[in-house]
């Protein structure tokens, strides 16, 4: 069944009404119809509807079911990104909205593709929104993912708060002197409500940048022998932290 992402003010009583760019889309190019039934998604809510009227400009529908989307489990994974090549940029989006991610926080490091905010195309940012708008369709989660404005690297490290429930990690290919296992080992607590992960771009980390990580209490954690891509890394620090704090799990509780 198709579902669409729609904001709370289409919500009109027991009704739903389509107008501008998200009517276009429903009814021009996913070719709904009539009698069509498809669920919108709002905050944390999916409603199964039935279209009813459907104008030059705009369509309604009937609400026949509600049902409550469960919120994201703690601990919310958190994954700050150097600002990569925009089509890896693209494919990293996309995939965090699919594996449950909380938020995105890309940021300009030594070794970024873009160096500062001068140099980066703000409709990057529209772009982005609409791959999670998406990706939250196609796979049902309840919330959209929180993307923030890269912001330079001195600048993302001041926004993280490790000190109450936050656990923070940066994956490195240099001298990290433990494995992701072996860190989660020593650090993992069911207190744990918030998780930062850092992720370079394709030239990673610089010496001084992982001194600065280090002293704000990240730990280095290898992933493996190879040198893993940007989008690699990112989705197999997702992995197996949803694995080892038991965040794919289904309803149940």
């Amino acid at each position: 069944m198709r579902r669409y992402w729609i904001q709370p003010q289409n919500i009109i009583n027991e009704s739903v009404q389509f107008e501008g760019d998200l009517f276009h889309h429903i009814f021009s190019v996913c070719r709904q119809d009539m009698g069509s039934h498809f669920e919108v998604l709002c905050d944390e809510k999916a409603y199964l509807v039935c279209v009813t009227e459907i104008g030059k400009k705009s369509a309604r529908a009937l609400i026949k079911e509600t049902r409550v989307i469960p919120e994201l489990p703690r601990p919310h994974l958190h994954i700050a990104l150097s600002v990569s090549r925009y089509q890896v940029m693209d494919d990293v989006v996309e995939k965090l909205v699919e594996m449950g991610v909380a938020s995105f926080h890309p940021f300009f490091s030594d070794y970024s593709f873009v160096k500062s905010a001068s140099s980066f195309p703000l409709q990057k940012l529209d772009r982005w929104h609409k791959i999670v708008v998406s990706a939250t369709q196609q796979c049902g989660r309840g919330e959209l993912l929180k993307i923030h404005a890269p912001v330079e690297f001195k600048n993302i490290l001041s926004q993280i708060n490790l000190s109450q429930g936050g656990l923070g990690l940066f994956s490195y290919e240099g001298d990290a002197q433990q494995s992701i296992s072996g860190f989660l080992k020593s650090r993992k607590s069911p207190n744990i409500t918030d998780i930062w992960c850092l992720v370079g771009s394709e030239g990673g980390f610089s010496l001084q940048e992982v001194e600065n990580l280090k002293n704000l209490g990240f730990d280095p954690v290898t992933l493996g022998r190879q040198i893993l891509r940007v989008e690699t890394a990112c989705l197999t620090l997702v992995s197996v932290l949803k694995y080892e704090f038991d965040l794919m799990r289904g309803d149940e509780p």
